[in-house]
């Protein structure tokens, strides 16, 4: 069950940021026993591989605190985002972890599964990310691209922590997300009230 809320962390959290839970879980594998990768995804440990995810999560930071740099950038990262997702999904929900010690018995059908339920919960942030983005551009005149494009790398960085450390606060951590999305959602729509009628 930790493995699926690991993996399942990991993989929301790509769809904020796709390098973040990546560069981690590589990171955390090379340099700690806090992540010990499956096989045919030790690829993400590698010294090379994370010198390009780290030049990688430089590039998409600043890309995504620019107004319409933004835009593109998210219209580029719906392809990144839930691969990404589906990587680390998989890699996150096949690890061992001390909890489980036979993962392999987590799925027992092909690897292409695990990577799909990542790819298909990276997407489904992403898109929703992207969606509310140009709600608070077009809102705050792209003012609002940096403070929004932060909070979302801390929720990202958060995410992934708690995936990898604490799995199961993954799912209280949603809870917090899904209230604040509803509260930003709601406090957007009244001020675009308010500069209709005002």
């Amino acid at each position: 069950m930790l493995e699926l809320l690991t993996g399942s962390g990991l993989a929301l959290s790509a769809g904020l940021n796709a390098f973040i839970p990546m560069l981690s879980v590589g990171l955390l594998a090379r340099y700690t026993d806090l992540v010990d990768l499956p096989a045919q995804w030790q690829w993400l440990e590698n010294g090379w591989v994370i010198g390009v995810l780290a030049v990688l999560l430089v590039l998409d930071v600043v890309a995504d605190k620019v107004p319409a740099v933004d835009h593109v950038n998210d219209v580029v990262q719906t392809l990144v985002r839930p691969t990404a997702g589906g990587i680390v999904f998989a890699a996150g929900s096949s690890s061992e972890t001390p909890a489980i010690t036979d993962p392999g018995a987590f799925f027992t059908s092909s690897a292409v599964v695990p990577f799909i339920i990542g790819l298909v919960l990276a997407l489904s942030t992403h898109l929703t990310k992207a969606s509310g983005r140009a709600v608070v551009n077009m809102s705050t005149g792209g003012l609002g691209a940096p403070v929004v494009s932060t909070v979302e790398d801390v929720g990202a960085l958060t995410m992934t922590a708690l995936a990898i450390l604490v799995p199961i606060l993954v799912i209280v951590f949603l809870l917090l997300l899904v209230a604040m999305a509803f509260w930003i959602r709601q406090r957007l729509a009244r001020r675009r009230r308010e500069l209709t009628t005002g």
